[in-house]
């Protein structure tokens, strides 16, 4: 009888013990996932996704700035123009558009440079130089065309890399652990994830800043009509 008791008290310490386990597992904290240790897991092919984000925001704030400072032209700049032609007063147009220094002006200067000459060789100069004025707004704009392209391919390469590394190490273990593949194959990709968020952002950015130039590029076009015009009228 004493046994029997002996017996049954220890299966319920057992039982008790196992209880107070499974409760420790179940109350344990997850260990938390910070971004910054989550990137660094991504390998040695987040370097060249940093400084393709780097590099991409660089040219476009440096793109932004510059276009917007473009785009900033006195409102009444063309009726001045008109007056000044009117007037007979083509040196004072002329230097209006010199203090002005934006590409609308830049252009209209050559053509005022011209007048006097055949409608055909104003209409070219202005044409020339509003080709040149664009050039220039559009410098390294294309970067960011080529970096939305570029990194979401080299972040599925690192994707790739990794899961060949994983099946290289369980080749050499000869036996397959789920947490192993699992926990490596989340981390690297990482690379992939980090690659498309990049090339989403840059391309977002390449559209954004081509929106300002085509909005400038139409003004010009539409002075630069109007400038002819002017010219063509009678008595000019």
């Amino acid at each position: 009888m004493i046994a029997l008791i002996q017996s049954a008290t220890d299966t319920i310490q057992q039982l008790t013990d196992t209880a107070n386990a499974l409760n420790q597992a179940v109350t344990a904290p997850t260990p938390e996932l910070h971004f910054i240790d989550l990137l660094l897991k991504g390998g040695w092919v987040m370097l060249p996704l940093a400084f393709l984000a780097f590099a991409g925001l660089v040219i476009f704030v440096e793109r932004y700035i510059t276009i917007r400072k473009a785009s900033k032209t006195e409102s009444n700049l063309m009726l001045q123009i008109k007056q000044y032609i009117h007037d007979g007063r083509l040196d004072n147009a002329i230097a209006l558009c010199k203090n002005n220094n934006s590409p609308l002006a830049r252009m209209l200067e050559k053509g005022l440079k011209r007048i006097g000459r055949p409608i055909k060789d104003i209409e070219a100069a202005i044409e020339n130089n509003g080709k040149l004025e664009v050039s220039k707004l559009e410098k390294n704009i294309g970067i960011l065309g080529i970096i939305a392209g570029i990194a979401p391919m080299l972040g599925f390469v690192g994707t790739i890399i990794g899961v060949i590394t994983i099946f290289h190490d369980v080749s050499i273990k000869g036996a397959i652990e789920i947490g192993t593949i699992s926990g490596g194959l989340y981390t690297k990709m990482i690379t992939s994830a980090t690659g498309l968020i990049i090339g989403i952002i840059a391309y977002v950015l390449y559209h954004i800043l081509n929106m300002m130039v085509e909005r400038i590029i139409l003004r010009m076009e539409t002075d630069a009509i109007e400038f002819i015009d002017l010219l063509e009228e009678p008595g000019k």
